[in-house]
């Protein structure tokens, strides 16, 4: 009778065990398309076995043990970091490049192009009202081009401090649920497969943000690291993240566009440790990117650099010739001619913005006449076109042409977005290799979770038959030890 009541405990234990096994392998079916979701394992543990010890035997149901490879997962994340921050160099070169467009009918590129035109025509008929007014009109498209492409950056950088707030709201409420999902997994001790999906899917989708790091903690909870070093969630503490904007110590330009700031929670100032993610991405953009054209509290930026720059070199041309000769009795002088343009000298960020062709200039107020010796009629408009091609290094800028000048600023705007394209598709082909990876350890394979099914199906129904014989031998054996009972 004891063998027979083992038997039995052994047989109820084993199909318990297989039951436990057969519900883990179905979830795992059931969640295979879960986001985050890594299979898991129901463990069987042989009983011990000593009759005379009372150790019966069998074979028990053990931990549930999961799949997931923190390795692996890391390298996702890593990889998502790199995809976010290059797509969002993608986006964000792409309305830089727009700006610089050397090829369209309309630009800085176009309005330069035609403004030395205007100089040529005007040295052909020096003294043609109407080659004159033609100048003055280029000259102010010139002005509007400038302005236009200023407009523009202080636009893409009025965009990228909109887009750096978003995405610091983001971070946050994307840790906050983190903190949330933390205060579930303490309640669970962590063997909540499908509340483990949910954290993994989390920090993945934060990782497009941010560089992240994610440590799993003996009570299931994760702790969370910017960059390795900054910490967003311990436990069920938060550390939210914030944004403002700034004028550097060392400025020396007043009234300069301001930088963009991340601070961590304890309020140090932590954005030079963003390099990566959309986040590291936009920062890059609007704190290097945008100030080399635009400036900021420590440089005039490329484009008022040149704004200035060329705007002096025509004044200083204009102004050293003579609108009339003196007089042969010597009684009136010559007229000498006047700037054509005008800027804002009190702020170096702001001189193509403010460039501008005088408000008090007439066409006749154009002076033709290079005084010399000798004297050319003509020598100022000549010496105005010959900027399209300088020989002189006070006509250039850095050395060359304005057109090359601005010429060289499309083109730094242009490699820039080729390498955040080409580092946006190896990106994400490294993102899908890690992918692959991680599938291959620790996602679900159908086919695999199957066989297993059917395996565990099988010994359940072979245990549950063994139950069945046991139980009718117990009760033949009790209907022969009590005859008349049956």
């Amino acid at each position: 009778m004891p063998s027979l009541i083992s038997s039995l405990y052994v047989q109820a234990g084993a199909i318990d065990a297989f039951e436990q096994a057969i519900a883990v392998t179905s979830a795992n079916v059931s969640n295979a398309a879960t986001p985050g979701y890594a299979s898991q394992t129901q463990t069987l543990e042989a009983m011990p076995e000593d009759i005379s010890r009372g150790a019966i035997g069998g074979v028990a149901a053990g931990p549930v043990v999961s799949s997931r490879d923190q390795y692996a997962e890391q390298a996702v994340r890593n990889q998502q970091t790199a995809l976010g921050g290059s797509t969002e160099g993608v986006n964000s070169l792409t309305s830089l490049q727009s700006l610089f467009d050397v090829t369209g009918a309309s630009g800085i590129s176009t309005a330069l192009s035609s403004l030395y035109q205007s100089f040529s025509a005007w040295g052909q008929t020096p003294s043609d009202g109407t080659a004159r007014q033609a100048v003055l009109t280029a000259a102010g498209n010139l002005a509007d081009a400038f302005q236009a492409t200023a407009s523009g950056l202080t636009s893409a950088a009025t965009t990228a401090n909109q887009q750096l707030q978003q995405t610091v709201t983001q971070v946050n409420t994307l840790v906050g649920q983190l903190q949330q999902l933390n205060a579930q997994a303490i309640g669970s001790n962590g063997n909540d497969s499908g509340l483990d999906a949910q954290i993994n899917s989390a920090l993945e989708n934060l990782s497009q943000y941010i560089p992240v790091s994610a440590t799993e903690q003996p009570d299931g909870t994760y702790t969370v690291m910017l960059g390795g070093q900054t910490p967003l969630l311990v436990a069920g503490q938060q550390y939210a993240l914030s944004f403002d904007l700034y004028q550097p110590d060392n400025s020396t330009i007043q009234n300069a566009p301001p930088l963009a700031q991340v601070k961590a929670a304890d309020g140090t100032d932590i954005t030079s440790d963003i390099t990566g993610g959309q986040l590291g991405a936009l920062l890059n953009f609007r704190n290097t990117v945008l100030p080399s054209y635009m400036g900021d509290g420590t440089q005039a930026g490329s484009l008022n650099t040149m704004a200035q720059q060329f705007a002096d070199t025509v004044n200083g041309i204009l102004t050293s010739g003579n609108i009339s000769d003196a007089s042969a009795d010597g009684n009136t002088p010559a007229v000498p001619g006047v700037p054509l343009f005008t800027y804002d000298t009190t702020n170096s960020t702001n001189e193509a913005a403010s460039l501008a062709v005088s408000s008090t200039i007439t066409p006749g107020q154009l002076a033709a006449i290079d005084p010399g010796p000798p004297e050319v009629s003509n020598g100022i408009p000549l010496a105005l076109a010959q900027l399209e091609n300088p020989q002189s290094a006070a006509d250039q800028i850095d050395g060359q042409s304005y057109t090359a000048a601005f010429g060289d600023m499309a083109t730094q705007a242009g490699n820039l977005l080729n390498q955040a394209t080409e580092d946006q598709q190896v990106a994400q082909s490294a993102l899908t290799q890690a992918q692959n990876l991680r599938q291959q350890q620790s996602g679900v394979n159908l086919d695999q979770q199957a066989a297993t099914l059917v395996e565990y199906q099988r010994s359940y129904e072979a245990n549950a038959e063994m139950l069945t014989v046991l139980n009718q031998l117990m009760q033949d054996t009790i209907n022969i030890l009590e005859p008349g009972t049956a």
